[in-house]
């Protein structure tokens, strides 16, 4: 495929992050909606395909409350965290292949003060197995669930509590210069970071992601289309998703550490004809701090069991060889299910990211991460 082929993002819309929005989902979606129309200068009528997220608002809230005179296109992917990611490939092929002309793909959510995380539990594969064989024994969270990945990680490759915190400590520094983010203003030490309450070994309190009130939005036309409007477009390159081989458990699997990353990520370069090398930043889906570890290996940045190493000795910093998640991420901006890790790649290839900007950023990676390790990539350039 050829640059001119790709679909296109040419606006982005962000609401602000808090903890209690004091507005319902729908107002957040439509608020994110209208600021991507502005930003890139249509009017919301030209909206005729709409993804959203699983849970949340639907695709006719937003028909009525935009007042949508034709949409022609709607689907929804059903991957948790990774379905940010693997919508903006629903929409991409949407326009690619002439079912709609231009995708809004949006996420809205109170997770803070409305639905919180915990309760996406009960709509996750295999739960009816789980609630009689885990659930009575208190195995039933998410960060109980991935704290497996992150011990026998620590079991076989010497992975260190000490190489976790300093992805929580990069994401926090991150967040200092980004006025948006949530924890914009409270700085983390490695010692506030050691002393946080237990949560699920090796989980401390810094280790999981923060619960936000907010929303995000993106428009997807073509190239072409693209030429003609406000801001200077971001190519969709490629978006893979992959699923691990038992998608509905973790304690099973043959391979411990093969997750849909696994499979999505060498796809997803390969589509692209680049190279992970040949990223100047990734947004890593941090829901945990050891899953930014586990991702980027799985992803291809560096070799399994050296991830610890690779956070640690600051490659993933402002001015490292990967820069990751310069916003802040889930762990320090906010968590609206990855939405917001588009929107700063989006951000940084335009070259609009101020004082967090990367310098001379031309492609970046998008991964992300839900349920038991489905998994998707998006590789967007400028």
């Amino acid at each position: 495929m050829n640059a001119n082929d790709r679909a296109a993002i040419v606006g982005v819309g962000m609401t602000e992050f808090s903890k209690s929005s004091g507005r319902s989902v729908e107002q957040l979606a439509l608020e994110a909606a209208q600021l991507a129309c502005a930003d890139a200068g249509i009017t919301p009528t030209e909206i005729d395909g709409i993804v959203p997220f699983p849970l949340g608002p639907s695709a006719e809230d937003m028909m009525a409350g935009l007042g949508l005179p034709d949409v022609r296109f709607t689907a929804v992917s059903h991957m948790g965290g990774a379905s940010s990611v693997s919508s903006l490939g629903l929409a991409a092929l949407a326009v690619q292949e002439g079912y709609a002309d231009c995708v809004l793909v949006f996420i809205a959510r109170n997770g803070s003060s409305g639905a919180r995380i915990a309760d996406r539990v009960s709509s996750l594969p295999g739960q009816r197995f789980r609630k009689n064989l885990e659930h009575p024994f208190g195995f039933s969270t998410p960060a109980q669930w991935y704290s497996m990945w992150a011990q026998r990680h620590m079991q076989l490759y010497g992975t260190t509590r000490e190489q976790l915190g300093a992805v929580a400590l990069t994401m926090r520094e991150n967040a200092q210069r980004n006025p948006h983010a949530q924890m914009y203003g409270k700085t983390l030490t490695m010692e506030q970071y050691l002393a946080g309450r237990p949560i699920a070994e090796p989980y401390l309190l810094f280790d999981c992601c923060i619960e936000t009130d907010g929303a995000g939005a993106v428009l997807v036309t073509s190239a072409e289309r693209a030429r003609d409007l406000r801001q200077t477009a971001v190519s969709i390159a490629a978006v893979t998703e992959g699923h691990a081989d038992s998608p509905d458990d973790i304690a099973n699997r043959r391979d411990f550490f093969n997750v849909g990353l696994t499979k999505a990520a060498p796809r997803a370069f390969e589509a692209a004809g680049l190279k992970p090398s040949d990223m100047d930043l990734a947004m890593i889906y941090d829901c945990f701090t050891f899953e930014v570890i586990q991702q980027l290996e799985e992803a291809g940045f560096c070799a399994r069991g050296e991830g610890g190493a690779f956070v640690q000795d600051g490659s993933i910093a402002a001015g490292g060889s990967l820069p990751v998640n310069p916003h802040g991420g889930l762990l320090s901006e906010g968590h609206i299910a990855g939405m917001n890790h588009i929107i700063e790649a989006v951000v940084q290839l335009r070259g609009g990211a101020g004082d967090r900007q990367v310098a001379d950023a031309h492609a970046a990676a998008v991964t992300g991460w839900g349920d038991m390790g489905d998994g998707s990539l998006a590789i967007l350039t400028a």
